[in-house]
């Protein structure tokens, strides 16, 4: 990823202005936010909702991540599956996302069942679309 880029994504205002952004989001239910927590300590989080630049799916996975320190024990594989559950149940039928083509997580996806269907340019950053064209009943 450019520098700058990094960099504009993980200054303080950014943090300030996502600390907003999630608040609002959960206070106000836009979106489906699921959390894995140890010890009391939020450790990996997914979040969903209405998709807004995919034509012909419903449902977008706005974000999924768990710490380094979590990965591989199976808590990205387990959310994920709930918030498929999650938007099965509030009728939505498929689902699509947006990951970086770099991103080693763009695999994890096509694991998970979903198949890549287009791509898009922002900036210097390719991104890949992924989809799932049925959700679990």
């Amino acid at each position: 990823m450019p520098d700058d880029f990094l960099e504009r994504m993980t200054n303080e205002d950014m943090r300030g202005r996502r600390e907003t952004s999630w608040r609002r989001t959960i206070s106000q239910g836009l979106e489906t936010v699921l959390v894995a927590e140890q010890d009391e300590t939020v450790v990996a989080f997914a979040s969903a909702g209405p998709a807004r630049d995919h034509p012909g799916y419903g449902a977008e996975l706005m974000t999924l991540y768990a710490l380094k320190s979590v990965q591989g024990q199976g808590l990205g594989r387990a959310l994920f599956g709930e918030m498929l559950r999650a938007l099965s149940a509030a009728g939505f039928e498929n689902l699509a996302l947006w990951v970086l083509e770099a991103n080693p997580t763009r695999q994890w996806y096509l694991r998970q069942g979903g198949r890549e269907a287009g791509e898009k340019l922002d900036g210097e950053l390719r991104e890949v679309r992924v989809v799932w064209d049925e959700l679990p009943g």
